[in-house]
């Protein structure tokens, strides 16, 4: 088991979407867009010091790990259908976020993961916190102090390198057909060879066998370069970045920053500046996230199954 990558923006946040519009050169395209898709908020939690201990009658999900001493409620805002309680379980300076919930497999369905990404998004507000993955659940509170205990080592690196630092998301699609368009404008050899195309009478398999392969070689080359260029753009503002395989025939880059939070605005207008360079490109990114693609831990603890 181990922390993983927060599941599609696509089917679980509901978006508030900013697009800025900027200028690009006059080269028959679109100006480029530079879209920031803002994640869900939960309701501020109010958060105490614990009282009694909560009921053991049921297994406990886990949501994220985090530093502290002090036992914690971040409110009722957990996952079910009437939100759970979330606290906190501790072995010295480290806590699991935790709530109760039946032990058994749960449906990774929108509500569901929203709710595990509301608790995260509430905690990292003020915790650093190693987010963990859907569906973490253990039968006790000793299972979990047993899993803290024996990852105590390997969650305090991680917190401490992780400490002020948040994730953003940054996707890049292009709409293939203008940079078709503008390949055929640019490139010699393409547009010498379509033109051929157009003027000949008789077969033209070979030649549009040609002209595909010589078609599908500037776009790969015009992606890798572009990609290359915005991940270079992005470095000075950025701890850290992981490039994602990108999704559907639009996307070019899918990738993850880290950045630490008292640079957040600088990746934002970076971003927006980078976006306004190229014409042919939508750039959508979302974030704060708690840091999913930059957290590798291997735990070795049996967590609950059904009927175990």
């Amino acid at each position: 088991m181990a922390p993983k990558r927060r599941p599609s923006r696509r089917t679980t946040a509901r978006r508030s979407r900013t697009v800025d519009k900027k200028a690009a050169p006059n080269n028959g395209m679109a100006a480029s867009r530079v879209i920031r898709e803002v994640p869900p908020r939960a309701a501020a939690p109010t958060v105490s010091k614990a009282g009694a201990k909560p009921v053991e009658s049921r297994g406990k999900y886990v949501y994220c790990v985090i530093r502290s001493e002090d036992a914690l409620r971040f409110g009722a805002v957990g996952l079910g259908t009437v939100p759970a309680e979330v606290s906190t379980v501790h072995y010295k300076d480290i806590a699991a976020v935790v709530s109760d919930t039946p032990i058994e497999v749960l449906d990774a369905t929108r509500e569901n993961v929203l709710a595990h990404e509301r608790v995260n998004e509430a905690v990292m507000r003020d915790h650093t916190v190693i987010p963990m993955s859907f569906g973490t659940v253990f039968k006790t509170r000793d299972d979990i102090i047993e899993l803290l205990r024996g990852a105590y080592s390997a969650f305090i690196d991680v917190l401490l390198k992780m400490e002020d630092k948040v994730e953003f998301g940054l996707k890049v699609l292009w709409e293939r057909d203008e940079v078709v368009k503008q390949i055929e404008r640019e490139d010699d050899d393409v547009r010498q060879l379509k033109s051929e195309i157009s003027s000949q009478s008789g077969p033209t398999y070979f030649a549009r066998v040609q002209y595909g392969r010589l078609v599908e070689g500037a776009l790969q080359a015009r992606s890798e370069r572009y990609v290359s260029e915005i991940f270079e753009s992005l470095r000075d503002v950025a701890v850290a970045s992981r490039a994602n395989k990108p999704i559907g025939d639009k996307m070019i880059m899918n990738a993850a920053f880290l950045v630490s939070r008292d640079r957040e605005q600088a990746f934002d207008a970076k971003v927006k500046t980078v976006g306004a360079k190229y014409a042919p490109l939508t750039f959508r990114y979302t974030g704060p996230w708690p840091p999913y693609n930059f957290v590798n831990i291997r735990l070795k603890l049996e967590r609950a199954t059904p009927g175990g």
